[in-house]
């Protein structure tokens, strides 16, 4: 019997790590690519042929056609796709400038609509899924984040218009991670939150990268097949909660 394939982007740390490690538990073959190396935890199921890995940037058409060809010839096919890399910069609005506008939105726009457009023929023939990663970014923003911004408002429109044209065969959602602490554990370990960090959050907690992963790995779950178009918030109810100075 065929395994299940997934191609991820950016999973190199934080939630795309993560994710990549759920997908793998549950006897997935994941498809990755990276600007960064490979990590040590992953080289393991390289080695067994459970990953492809592609080190390059997820806008650059070359390396992403690489590793969706490379998919194809090795496995036969793609059935899910996790849109996941991001890069987040604070930059003054007086001070961004057009290369730093567009290499961000590049990196976080533009490679999700060049991987949704690569893999398409082959998650039409799996009646496959795209799991875009948004942010409550999208929603609310904090000083001189316009660049990163408008790139997760425009994942969150990007889903629902993938949602129309791919569907009934491809079902296309996105998550909006709120507060997740995506640090290695030697620096949560040296620099731990504080209570007040927790305290902010309804659920009693800030995320971690393993919260969003599972939620990834349940919207790909073919069960799901009437939730499409969607963008769920992850954000432990965190921008349900009014804030007031004293």
């Amino acid at each position: 019997m065929q395994k299940k394939t997934v191609l991820i982007t950016g999973a190199s740390s934080g939630i795309g790590l993560a994710t990549c490690q759920r997908f793998l538990t549950a006897g997935y073959q994941v498809g990755i690519i990276d600007k960064d190396p490979l990590p040590e935890s992953l080289k393991g199921a390289e080695q067994e042929g459970r990953i492809i890995f592609v080190q390059g940037r997820a806008a650059d058409e070359k390396a992403a056609s690489e590793l969706v060809t490379r998919m194809r010839k090795d496995w036969g096919s793609i059935q899910a796709l996790v849109n996941n890399v991001g890069v987040f910069k604070k930059i003054h609005l007086t001070e961004l400038g057009l290369d730093e506008w567009k290499e961000i939105l590049d990196t976080n726009l533009t490679s999700y609509f060049l991987f949704a457009k690569l893999s398409a023929p082959d998650l039409k023939k799996a009646r496959g899924s795209i799991v875009n990663i948004a942010s409550t970014r999208a929603l609310q923003s904090e000083a001189d984040t316009e660049a990163y911004s408008a790139s997760k408002g425009g994942i969150v429109a990007l889903t629902h218009a993938l949602a129309i044209s791919l569907g009934p065969d491809v079902r296309v959602n996105c998550i909006s991670p709120g507060w997740i602490d995506t640090r290695d554990p030697s620096e949560k370990k040296k620099a731990p939150l504080k209570p007040r960090d927790h305290a902010q959050h309804p659920a009693g907690r800030v995320g971690e990268p393993e919260d969003i992963a599972n939620f990834v790995h349940w919207l790909v779950n073919e069960e799901k097949g009437f939730v499409t178009g969607q963008n769920f918030i992850l954000d432990g109810g965190m921008t349900r909660k009014m804030i007031y100075e004293d």
